[in-house]
């Protein structure tokens, strides 16, 4: 079954690139095109991709405030799933990135990725996975604190229900680690760390990997450096 993208930029060039990149690969199939947010929001709703590449400084309706949207609108009709949103960004510190994956982005790519690594993109985040290295993850922790914007927020009731081992598994998260790094630094099997990751965000309630990073900055339990 092929993975359904839609494709979101305001550069008629850009979409027409990553087009020929996506109609290369037979489990990949673009379904539509959107030069700003209010038509990638309807978009999303008439095609019901598996993934937006969506690009983050458009005129009008910027791509944070269409994921929101998306995101939200899928959460709320009962039916199918919200697409997951893969941000692209000009910047690896654009300003932008970590308010859109607190929109509920599932993780972000630069807009001069290598070919492969944009299509194994799409198919690690339609497959559930979050994509946000490790490196990256530490440069915007950094980033978020160091200007100021970490908010105070007490941290979930729900997280008196993780175990010991899940507050661990989370904290490694927290950094960025891979499910591979954690099993390592614990000394587990990857399989274990799956569950655990799997069990942790059914207990808070949480989407992806992803929205547990934000958790964790948001109610202090990373550290004010991630490294």
């Amino acid at each position: 079954m092929s993975i359904r993208v839609l494709l979101v930029d305001d550069h008629a060039l850009v979409r027409t690139g990553f087009r020929m990149v996506l109609d290369s690969e037979p489990d990949l199939e673009v379904v539509g095109e959107a030069a700003d947010g209010h038509q990638a929001i309807d978009s999303a709703a008439r095609l019901a991709p598996d993934v937006v590449l969506m690009d983050v400084r458009m005129p009008g309706l910027d791509g944070i405030a269409a994921t929101r949207a998306i995101v939200a609108a899928g959460a709320g009709d009962g039916g199918s799933p919200a697409p997951k949103v893969l941000v692209l960004t000009t910047f690896d510190l654009d300003e932008y990135v970590f308010d859109s994956l607190t929109a509920g982005a599932s993780g972000f790519l630069l807009k001069d990725v290598p070919p492969e690594q944009l299509t194994a993109g799409i198919r690690a985040v339609a497959g559930g996975d979050a994509l946000l290295a490790p490196a990256v993850t530490r440069r915007l922790i950094d980033e978020f604190v160091q200007a100021g914007r970490r908010r105070a927020t007490s941290p979930p009731a729900a997280l008196d229900e993780l175990t010991p081992r899940e507050l661990e598994v989370l904290g490694h998260v927290a950094q960025g680690l891979s499910n591979a790094e954690i099993a390592a630094a614990l000394v587990v099997e990857e399989t274990t760390v799956k569950t655990h990751v799997s069990r942790l965000l059914a207990k808070l309630g949480l989407r992806d990997r992803v929205q547990a990073v934000v958790l964790a900055y948001e109610s202090g339990l990373a550290g004010g450096g991630a490294g």
